[in-house]
């Protein structure tokens, strides 16, 4: 530990903390895992094995990762589940975001490029995000997504499959109003 761990964090396991780097009241921390110079790790974070986050990356409050990879100025700010997972240089998740790691069906997440599934040999495989991609908030990323870098996601949006660089991904859900009936 070089930097920062404030009382109530708990550290277990083989953890590196860089200098520079702060872990606040009640982050949990399981290791392995490595955690970038400069880095917050803010209340009530919960970083389970196998997670390596760069340097100056957020983690906020109530957010999870596991078995992922955060390259530097990644910002996981509240409310995430990040799952076996890349995310690419300044990548940023909305808060509530969550990229689903695990197929609802049985056999091996695939990953589709130009339209044709290609197994990855996983059973738990969640989203990659190319550089500078902004998620935006509440979206849900299914397994063996891929995120070009670049590209935004509006908020709410529910995806599947894999999007170029530099795109905008717009939400289109139908919203439907009618009159409220007083009894």
């Amino acid at each position: 530990v070089l930097g920062k761990v404030a009382a109530g964090a708990y550290l277990e396991g083989r953890v590196y903390i860089a200098e520079g780097a702060v872990v606040e009241p009640t982050a949990y921390i399981q290791g392995p895992c490595y955690i970038g110079p400069g880095t917050e790790v803010r209340h009530g974070a919960y970083i389970r094995d196998h997670v390596i986050v760069g340097d100056g990356c957020v983690i906020g409050n109530s957010s999870e990762l596991k078995h992922s990879f955060l390259f530097n100025g990644c910002q996981v700010q509240h409310f995430n589940y990040i799952g076996d997972s890349i995310l690419g240089h300044k990548a940023h998740v909305g808060a509530g975001v969550i990229l689903s790691n695990l197929k609802s069906l049985p056999g091996n997440v695939t990953v589709e490029v130009n339209g044709q599934p290609h197994d990855t040999g996983l059973r738990k495989f969640g989203a990659m995000l190319g550089d500078k991609a902004d998620i935006g908030c509440n979206s849900v990323l299914n397994p063996g997504t891929v995120i070009g870098r670049g590209t935004v996601m509006y908020p709410l949006t529910n995806w599947r499959g894999a999007v170029g660089p530099n795109r905008i991904v717009k939400n289109k859900a139908a919203v439907e109003v009618v009159e409220r009936r007083m009894k």
